[in-house]
């Protein structure tokens, strides 16, 4: 597994617990709202990656004062050796909650049925029509259906989220996807902070103590 970045310490990441996080390196989508570009190419540019041993040890470390651990990206799922690190992590002692973008829901399948995830947070970028413009790639629709089903009825701690990205997914859009939410999951709709977007046609400086600013991950 590529690790691009480690930050040691959220509050916020990983509802009721304190946790650490590590990005991933890669995505399979390229979301022209996307704030984390650099961490969509396979490999890193750059500034290199953080030896996935590096990082198990640090955590080992830390066990004391973290309780939980967030695998985020990029997207997690395409990285290989994904299941064996999330075995080790969670041989330390921590709880795992995953961060993806569902388009491969047969790994999904593999860490449900293996009980490797205590919780799973999945982005819904779209309706199915729009799906290809907010990924920035042609999408399985049926893929991200299919991931939300499995998702939703595992048994896991789950939540759906949505940027709401302003210049693109209208009202509609978003009751579009509502509509779509299994029966009983929680939906979060996530503010769109365009500083950083990859698109740079979406880039615009946020009005005045407008919230906090989404970052980039933290290198060791």
């Amino acid at each position: 597994m590529i690790v691009a970045g480690f930050q040691k310490f959220s509050l916020t990441d990983f509802p009721g617990r304190v946790c650490s996080i590590i990005f991933t390196q890669g995505c399979n989508f390229r979301c022209p709202f996307c704030h984390n570009g650099e961490l969509i190419p396979r490999r890193p540019t750059g500034r290199g990656s953080i030896p996935a041993g590096e990082v198990l040890r640090l955590l080992e470390s830390r066990k004391e004062m973290v309780d939980g651990v967030v695998i985020s990206g990029g997207e997690p799922t395409i990285q290989k050796g994904l299941a064996g690190i999330m075995e080790r992590i969670r041989s330390i002692g921590c709880r795992i909650k995953l961060d993806t973008n569902g388009s491969r829901p047969e790994v999904l399948d593999r860490i449900i049925m293996d009980g490797l995830a205590d919780y799973i947070a999945m982005d819904i970028k779209a309706p199915p029509e729009k799906y290809h413009l907010l990924a920035g790639r042609e999408v399985q629709v049926e893929s991200i259906l299919e991931s939300m089903r499995m998702i939703a009825g595992s048994g896991i701690r789950h939540e759906f989220r949505t940027t709401r990205v302003t210049p693109l997914l209208s009202n509609a859009d978003i009751l579009e996807i509502k509509m779509l939410l299994p029966e009983g999951s929680a939906h979060i709709l996530q503010r769109f902070n365009s500083v950083n977007s990859l698109d740079p046609e979406l880039r615009r400086e946020p009005a005045a103590g407008a919230g906090m600013e989404q970052t980039g991950p933290e290198l060791l």
